[in-house]
């Protein structure tokens, strides 16, 4: 297992595009700061305008690695990544931000809120569309690399997959409880969505229909989600430190890690902040203890 340091303090959010070259890690002391994980150097120092204190808890980098969209409770901005650029800063008005998603090339942003709206902006030509078909306040959100689907999660119990065009619901996948983390496969193929007792499912996109029930235990709540590109698997972070990685046909355990602690933390503890897959055979994972870890899948 590898180990790197991306941060002395303990971090508040991560992001790591589904190529992993780059992840980026959000600290009280640094502010966000990008790093490059095949070189484990770091490019880039980024913050919001005249934030004294940095507060940014929401990060999303594009899945062809790009663009990094970072938000804090008010405010969200879209950088470049290849020279670190600032494209844009905008706000949330009688609203809070809860998650982000930006697609490939930056052209679309994703914007859950507190007050159950969904924001949709295509940078190119300055549209909004608002997604109103959730009641209550949106926990998570997901969007395919094209910016065309979205995948989003809210208290009122439901998860919609629905086209960003049109703001149509494709499929609404209900829950017993809060839905409070959702990931879409990229190549289409799948969504997984958790909700807050301890149900994760993941549902076929061509039907509709659930396709498997992770197998959860207790204290596994769902804090970071990824698909692999083969389709074979889906990871998963907890608050609780465990890293689990699952079979997406039978929702059943495959294998299971446990993330470095926080340092002197009683009891030991991190929350898993971002999840990927380097390869088909290695994960990685960026915890609250500042430290990304590289993970081998037994074959």
């Amino acid at each position: 297992m590898r180990q790197v340091l991306h941060s002395e303090t303990p971090s508040y959010g991560a992001a790591i595009n589904d190529k992993t070259t780059l992840v980026a890690v959000s600290a009280l002391d640094a502010g966000v700061t990008v790093w490059d994980l095949q070189k484990d150097t770091a490019l880039y120092s980024l913050g919001h305008q005249e934030k004294t204190n940095n507060q940014i808890l929401s990060l999303s980098l594009s899945p062809d690695g790009s663009h990094l969209l970072t938000g804090d409770s008010k405010d969200f901005a879209l950088w470049q990544m290849n020279d670190g650029r600032n494209i844009g800063f905008w706000s949330v008005k009688d609203a809070t931000i809860r998650d982000l998603a930006v697609s490939d090339f930056g052209r679309h942003l994703l914007v859950g809120q507190s007050d159950g709206k969904v924001q949709h902006i295509t940078l190119s030509s300055g549209r909004r569309i608002e997604f109103l078909g959730h009641t209550e306040n949106v926990n998570s959100v997901d969007m395919s690399a094209n910016g065309r689907f979205a995948l989003t999660a809210s208290n009122d119990h439901y998860a919609y997959l629905w086209d960003t065009e049109t703001a149509q619901i494709i499929h609404s996948f209900p829950h017993p409880n809060r839905v409070t983390k959702v990931a879409l496969d990229q190549q289409g193929r799948y969504a997984f969505s958790a909700g807050s007792e301890l149900q994760g499912f993941i549902w076929d996109l061509k039907t509709g229909k659930q396709l498997s029930q992770l197998e959860l235990a207790r204290a596994q709540i769902i804090t970071a989600a990824r698909f692999s590109p083969n389709g074979k698997w889906l990871v998963t972070g907890s608050p609780s430190r465990a890293l689990i990685l699952w079979d997406v046909a039978t929702g059943k355990k495959v294998q299971q890690w446990q993330v470095r602690a926080i340092l002197n933390s009683r009891p030991a503890s991190a929350v898993i902040h971002a999840v990927a897959f380097l390869n088909d055979s290695q994960i990685i994972s960026e915890s609250s203890s500042g430290v990304a870890e590289v993970w081998e899948i037994k074959q």
